[in-house]
């Protein structure tokens, strides 16, 4: 039975927090938890258990009145490429948290969710499988920086203060249809590349019109492997690294078992979906995300492989009062 305690969650409206919070408050093991919601420009739903703060992680007072009582944090609020914000919000919003968890007497644990933007996502050839021992590679822009700066500052307030904290490093986080519409030639497209913008409108717009699939290449003309995780995978992974004796000042990579093989993809498209592909040459690589480290310490296994994935994605139907929203760019 986890002890009681009061977590504050920043990012607690966006795709991670409202699944984790669902799960949280539906599972006995969290009963005498209560949610705090540091809310910017949205907030949740109420609840006996949940408190909304508003505020914002930019400002020392805001954290400090948010982080009054509690125990635990979990760290979800982050920029993309918003070069005006995202120091204030990824550098010294963490910093603020760090500072008043080290100093407040309630605090137990920091837990924060990184990402594989910070060791070069697809952007650099990785000829082995990326480890937790992966040196910091940012690739060009500032959201990739933020997040080596989000590790590794947590890092250093395990070696400067003893902080009890880990990181769960995910890489692209997937929820109800979003893998399809990765793969969409229209402007709907949900992330990178932007398929529309490599094939022309002229040949995006005939793709939109027959749903073919875009299969992407490596610069050899390779399929590439690519990392997902679904986001009850990834919440798994949390409510497991919650007050869990190994997780203390570790770093776990929580991705699918496999990436995903784009070759693989297109072809079990076409035979579950009918669905035609076009192969498209582009400049990124294949990585593979190993997550043994946190099978064996923390116990945690994805239950979504690649074809869960597709299905669930494509089977998916979105309720009238659930449209398809892009909260940040990139």
């Amino acid at each position: 039975m986890s002890k009681s305690g009061i977590i504050l969650v920043t990012g607690a409206t966006g795709k991670v927090g409202q699944v984790f919070i669902k799960r949280l408050l539906a599972e006995p093991k969290f009963d005498s938890f209560t949610v705090r919601a540091l809310c910017h420009n949205r907030e949740l739903e109420p609840h006996e258990r949940v408190q909304n703060i508003h505020g914002s992680i930019e400002y020392r007072d805001d954290v400090e009145k948010a982080m009054d009582g509690v125990t635990h944090v979990l760290h979800l609020a982050t920029c993309k490429e918003t070069p005006d914000q995202i120091m204030d919000v990824a550098v010294k919003g963490l910093f603020w948290l760090l500072e008043t968890c080290r100093t407040s007497p309630t605090f137990q644990q920091f837990i924060l969710v990184g990402g594989d933007a910070g060791v070069g996502h697809f952007v650099y050839p990785r000829p082995i499988p990326v480890t937790e021992t992966q040196k910091y590679s940012a690739y060009p822009g500032c959201y990739a920086l933020s997040k080596v700066l989000e590790e590794v500052m947590l890092e250093q307030y395990y070696i400067q203060y003893d902080l009890n904290g880990c990181c769960l490093r995910a890489p692209w986080i997937m929820e109800k249809d979003d893998f399809k519409y990765q793969l969409s030639f229209g402007k709907d497209v949900f992330g990178g590349p932007r398929w529309r913008d490599l094939v022309g409108v002229q040949k995006a717009d005939e793709y939109v019109r027959t749903q073919t699939i875009p299969i992407m290449l490596d610069p050899e003309a390779v399929p590439v492997k690519r990392n997902f995780v679904h986001v009850e995978d990834l919440v798994s992974a949390l409510l497991l690294a919650i007050d869990h004796p190994k997780a203390r000042q570790q770093l776990f990579n929580i991705s699918m078992d496999e990436p995903v093989d784009y070759g693989e993809m297109g072809k079990y498209l076409t035979t579950s979906r009918g669905l035609p592909i076009v192969e498209i040459k582009t400049e990124y690589h294949s990585t593979w995300l190993d997550n043994t480290k946190a099978k064996l310490l923390l116990g945690w296994r994805p239950k979504y492989d690649m074809k869960k994935m597709i299905d669930s994605a494509w089977d998916y139907a979105r309720a009238q009062d659930d449209p398809r929203k892009i909260w940040y760019p990139g």
